[in-house]
């Protein structure tokens, strides 16, 4: 059975790097939903994937970079990633960014 509903804190933070970590915070097989929290400062390397990603930035302001085009994303703003396109982020104020991922990220399972 689909898990359909999560609560706060039921799923472990997980140290990425000094200052960013993780958690899942519900899955499908379809659609992930993962929190990221940085420290000011900290560095969400850049990467690509083939999962589309949207983000949002629940706390915090980051400098975001997709495809060569970077620009400054504070709380309440959101961002897309379409597959394959390179991608990271600086904490410019510790902050937390809620990712959405379609399809779901197995290497984050």
């Amino acid at each position: 059975m689909t898990k359909v509903f999560a609560q706060a804190n039921e799923t472990p933070w997980i140290e990425l790097a000094p200052g960013n970590r993780r958690r899942v915070l519900i899955h499908t097989s379809e659609l992930m939903q993962v929190e990221f929290g940085f420290d000011k400062g900290a560095v969400g390397a850049l990467h690509s994937h083939p999962h589309i990603q949207v983000s949002y930035v629940a706390e915090g302001s980051f400098e975001v970079t997709i495809d060569g085009v970077t620009q400054v994303v504070g709380q309440g703003g959101s961002f897309i990633v379409a597959s394959g396109l390179v991608h990271g982020v600086v904490a410019l104020q510790a902050g937390r960014l809620v990712d959405v991922f379609t399809p779901h990220r197995a290497d984050f399972i």
